[in-house]
């Protein structure tokens, strides 16, 4: 067991050593403040080198942050062309790691965080409770435990790790654990010999109407290209209309837009079926298949594979001992949430947000990043960028600069996600003029014809 030395100043932990994460330590470094960065995987950026196969749809000048170029620069880094588009690998190779290099030491590998308190405190004490450091508790690489003393506490450990199940309530679909062999929670990677044999010539289910829906079906359609007998079939639990496929051209990120726009060809090309208004409750074995089963009775085409993407959540069991402030529905900080709520909010823009967005009644204790979102999608680098800045500016004292805007975000060009836009009809009243009622769309003349709903 080991903590911090008592007369020593104490760090603010940052948890996550993502982009997030890392930014926060360099602009807590350029307010003369210590960070210590602990990060459970064995890399920076381990989660975002899950992904490396995906290229981002920001540019190299939107997925960097200002204070870690600062860092960054005695080294001789010099950023890769602003206009490019890097893959999760190329982030993490060419930026994250570099990054962590720089901070050395104040960054520390394979380290868990399994709790945090006041020092003394459980979340029920009144008396004192301000006055006391935080306390984490941590599991090292060798199994072994520790506590860590923290003057504040910065929770940058997103969300890569708790996936959305694939029922349509929140909870695994029945069957769903016992499937587990057959399905992925993640955009496979097909140009990986192994997992293109896994998909090539079988039919899918992709659960998901976001971006990482959009970049899947994209892909199996550019497998269906070589490998015949390739097919998706696109659960929604919506309709599909004008926004089904995001912002398109009118996206002010146009990679993004691009993917909407390849996700649409693959529908209309016949690569891929959708299933719309689709509320999934069980997966069911039917030989060697699957058949996904909605809440009104309708059974999917038998499938060889389903890919979920249904977003994100945040792990908060190791922060039950302090008092956090989170909107019952999103989990994101009560502040932040009516600015990111998809059952308000589709296209358009998120108010740049800082601190007093940030804050909890726990004063000291921030989520930041995608763990700031809660279970809301579109989050982007640049928003957690501009959180970080603040919150590194308010642990400074400089109250001013932690409430100066100091980001213009584009537009989202991303309809949608749960709540409101979960509605089999939402598309329709949004102008898309189809799917008023759940059906099975054959969209595309190459498309196949559907038989048992799918």
């Amino acid at each position: 067991m080991s903590e911090s030395t008592a007369g020593s100043p104490l760090p603010v932990v940052v948890i996550g050593a993502g982009p997030i994460g890392l930014a926060a330590a360099a602009h807590l470094i350029d307010r003369g403040l210590e960070p210590l960065v602990l990060e459970a995987g064995p890399t920076a950026g381990a989660a975002v080198r899950e992904w490396s196969h995906v290229r981002l749809f920001s540019r190299w000048a939107e997925v960097t942050d200002p204070a870690a170029e600062k860092l960054l620069a005695p080294g001789g880094w010099v950023r890769p062309d602003g206009n490019g588009y890097p893959t999760g690998g190329d982030w993490a190779r060419l930026y994250l790691q570099p990054l962590a290099d720089a901070l050395g030491d104040k960054v520390r590998y394979g380290v868990r965080v399994t709790g945090v308190a006041r020092t003394g405190r459980d979340r029920v004490v009144d008396s004192g409770r301000d006055e006391q450091p935080f306390t984490l508790h941590v599991t090292t690489p060798d199994g072994r435990e520790e506590r860590i003393t923290a003057r504040a506490v910065i929770d940058a450990s997103g969300t890569w790790t708790t996936p959305g199940p694939l029922g349509a309530d929140g909870l695994p679909a029945l069957g769903e654990k016992a499937a587990a062999d057959r399905v992925t929670y993640r955009v496979p990677d097909l140009k990986d010999a192994a997992v293109r044999a896994r998909y090539a010539g079988k039919r899918t289910a992709v659960v998901g109407s976001g971006a990482s829906a959009f970049t899947a079906l994209a892909a199996l359609a550019d497998l269906a290209k070589d490998e015949p007998g390739t097919h998706a079939a696109w659960v929604l639990r919506r309709g599909v209309g004008a926004n089904t496929f995001g912002g398109g051209e009118a996206d002010q990120l146009p990679a993004r837009g691009a993917l909407g726009l390849a996700a649409k060809s693959a529908v209309e090309a016949g690569h891929a079926t959708a299933l719309t208004g689709f509320r999934t409750i069980a997966v069911e074995r039917e030989g060697r298949r699957l058949v996904l089963v909605a809440d009104d009775g309708r059974r999917s085409e038998p499938v060889d594979e389903v890919i979920v993407l249904t977003g994100f959540r945040p792990d908060l069991t190791f922060l039950s001992e302090v008092r956090l402030g989170l909107d019952e529905r999103l989990q994101a900080p009560v502040e932040l949430a009516p600015l990111i709520d998809p059952n308000v909010h589709s296209c358009g823009t998120v108010y740049p947000h800082g601190v007093n967005e940030l804050s909890h009644p726990e004063q000291g204790v921030y989520l930041v990043g995608m763990k700031s979102y809660g279970r809301a999608p579109t989050f982007l680098a640049m928003t957690g960028y501009e959180q970080v800045r603040s919150v590194a500016a308010a642990l400074a004292g400089d109250q001013e600069a932690a409430e100066r805007v100091e980001l213009t975000l584009p537009e989202t060009g991303v309809c949608g996600g749960a709540g409101l836009f979960d509605q089999p009809e939402a598309d329709e009243t949004a102008g898309g003029g189809c799917c008023a009622a759940p059906a099975a769309l054959r969209i595309g003349a190459g498309a196949p014809a559907p038989s048992g709903g799918c």
